[in-house]
């Protein structure tokens, strides 16, 4: 025995070995159980980290103490295409070239990115053969390869079908920088030192005020309303009563709402429905106006000369001058509060009016839920159960739409007129573009410009790498899924 551990010489040997002989690819085996893995697909955009290296070690040991128990085991390998996160290295190596993605347009865009996935996509996979990882090799497999993207195509098109899949102008996730939709699991919240600013809003018919205390001033520009607790006292004479926002003196009401937490500030908050997911609630419940007045840009609209297209930041610092010129700021004081940033750029969110594809997740959650009452869903330890109801039961109808090239296409046409504006009929969900639509016969059809949320076609791996979309009942579907970790 060598003295020194050569891993060269051991660990490349034994590597082809396995590979050669098939070591780990699972056969049907009618006389073995089955048990099998589907690794969480890591993204394309570069190397393992060590979270990644300790949980596929962990998986590999499963798996190979199954294999030792004569158990027919099976650890499916695969890559995410990671759409946010590469068409940002893609576009910060354009930028080294001083270029951007429009220079390049869609088509081309795409051809540089399939480029760098060809040239570096591989290396995880390389990594996981070098960690010795005893993977099926013969099952490798991408979100974006031709299984998985017919794979997403038909989901979308059963959901949209059954009218759980629907477009609508709502409340979004906005992210200046990436300049797209966010679903709520791609915003991190991190605590950022900033102030809390107390502004005095003019009673229309008398000379009182009530006293707002607010973190982001620039958007007052957009209030419709001010809201107080229903049982605070300091203001059950005010409710229902007018008052004046500050600067654009528009007449807006005051609301009672349970929302209203009574020890912030001074108990009383403005409502800014446009740009504030509590806000917006407050502003269903109560049939308030929505005035938007930031832009995708994260430039201000909507508003007094002014400030208009001033960016947020400067807006702020505009409308604080004059506050105090006027005499409406009573005062500032330090704060420290959670700020919700992208994920991928840490660029600050911007809650936007936008109109995107969601989808409605009110019955699906219930399901979950029912799952987890009826003791059909196990949880270790007990404590995550209550959490996991309660997020189940707060879920939102999910934004599935995101304003980037790279990624699965929305594959949904709308049928245009031979000057290519879009006609009444309605969108049409389907694999190919239609060759003639259903309502006015036209021939002429666009594809929606819009990719899918990542998450649409990660949430469908443990199905797709499977080939759930040529048949629901195939073999491996009928004796390996789901899965047994």
């Amino acid at each position: 025995m060598e003295k020194v551990y050569d891993y060269k010489e051991v660990e490349e040997k034994w590597h082809k070995y396995w590979i050669e002989n098939k070591t780990f690819s699972a056969k049907p085996d009618k006389n073995k159980k089955p048990f099998t893995i589907v690794i969480p697909p890591p993204n394309v955009t570069g190397s393992l980290h060590m979270g990644h290296a300790l949980g596929d070690t962990l998986q590999d040991i499963i798996i190979r103490f199954k294999k030792l128990q004569g158990f027919n085991t099976l650890w499916v390998p695969g890559t995410d295409h990671g759409g946010i996160a590469t068409q940002n290295v893609v576009e910060k190596l354009l930028k080294k070239e001083g270029k951007t993605k429009y220079d390049l347009g869609r088509d081309k865009f795409l051809e540089r990115v399939w480029q760098w996935r060809i040239e570096t996509g591989d290396t995880i996979l390389e990594q996981l053969k070098r960690l010795g990882c005893g993977l099926d090799w013969d099952r490798v497999a991408f979100t974006m390869d031709e299984s998985r993207s017919k794979a997403v195509k038909k989901a979308f098109i059963q959901l949209f079908n059954k009218g759980l899949i629907y477009r609508g102008k709502r409340l979004v996730n906005w992210c200046f920088r990436c300049g797209t939709a966010l679903s709520d699991i791609e915003v991190e919240y991190e605590n950022e030192k900033s102030n809390l600013w107390h502004i005095k809003y003019p009673l229309r018919d008398s000379d009182g005020y009530i006293i707002v205390a607010t973190t982001r001033p620039e958007t007052m520009l957009g209030d419709t309303a001010v809201a107080v607790n229903p049982d605070d006292e300091r203001y059950s004479k005010l409710v229902g009563k007018t008052i004046k926002v500050p600067l654009v003196n528009r007449e807006i009401k005051i609301v009672a709402d349970y929302i209203v937490d009574k020890s912030f500030g001074t108990g009383a908050v403005k409502i800014t429905p446009a740009h504030d997911t509590i806000d917006n609630e407050v502003a269903k419940r109560n049939n308030l106006e929505t005035i938007e007045i930031v832009d995708t840009n994260g430039k201000m609209l909507n508003v007094p000369l002014k400030y208009q297209g001033l960016s947020v930041e400067n807006a702020r610092k505009e409308v604080v001058k004059d506050l105090e010129i006027a005499g409406f700021l009573v005062k500032i004081e330090d704060y420290s509060h959670s700020v919700g940033r992208c994920y991928r750029c840490s660029t600050k969110i911007e809650p936007l009016m936008s109109k995107q594809w969601f989808l409605n997740v009110e019955e699906m959650s219930k399901k979950a839920v029912n799952m987890v009452n009826d003791d059909r869903t196990s949880f270790h330890p007990q404590s995550w159960k209550k959490p996991y109801v309660l997020w189940l039961e707060n879920l939102r109808d999910w934004c599935i739409s995101r304003q980037i090239w790279w990624g699965h296409r929305i594959p949904v046409y709308y049928c245009v007129d031979e000057k290519g504006n879009k006609t009444n009929c309605k969108p049409i969900a389907s694999f190919d573009k239609p060759k003639e639509c259903p309502c006015c016969k036209g021939k002429n059809f666009v594809q929606d410009e819009d990719v899918l949320d990542t998450w649409f076609s990660s949430a469908l791996w443990p199905m797709s790498v499977f080939n759930w979309d040529e048949d629901e009942n195939n073999g491996d579907l009928k004796n390996i899924y789901p899965t047994s970790v």
